[in-house]
């Protein structure tokens, strides 16, 4: 992320420890899209200001530098440690385990 200077990364779930950091680095956030909403995410794209490194990595890993408008994501990881992928998998360990009786 700081060797292409990136402020955001969408995807359709959380990254490893290695990519927070990266992010609180950077001051960039993590965008999480809706796994098959291709379509929905492409309609708040009205324009592509640039495209980098798309013979190298292909399409879908090239770096895109859009405008959008209404995106449907949410900022699931921050620049200052936060991960909502984190808290919902220990909220979810604990209710689990109050079910259990544990």
């Amino acid at each position: 992320m700081a060797m292409y200077g990136l402020r955001g990364v969408i995807g359709k779930g959380g990254m490893a420890e290695r990519t927070l950091m990266g992010l609180g680095r950077s001051g960039a956030v993590y965008l999480h899209a809706i796994g098959g909403a291709a379509q929905v995410l492409a309609r708040a794209i009205p324009r592509v200001e640039k495209v980098f490194m798309l013979e190298e990595f292909g399409v879908p890993e090239a770096l895109w530098v859009i405008e959008v408008e209404h995106f449907p994501v949410v900022v699931s990881m921050d620049s200052h440690g936060g991960s909502l992928h984190d808290t919902v998998e220990k909220e979810s360990k604990s209710k689990f385990d109050q079910l259990l009786g544990r």
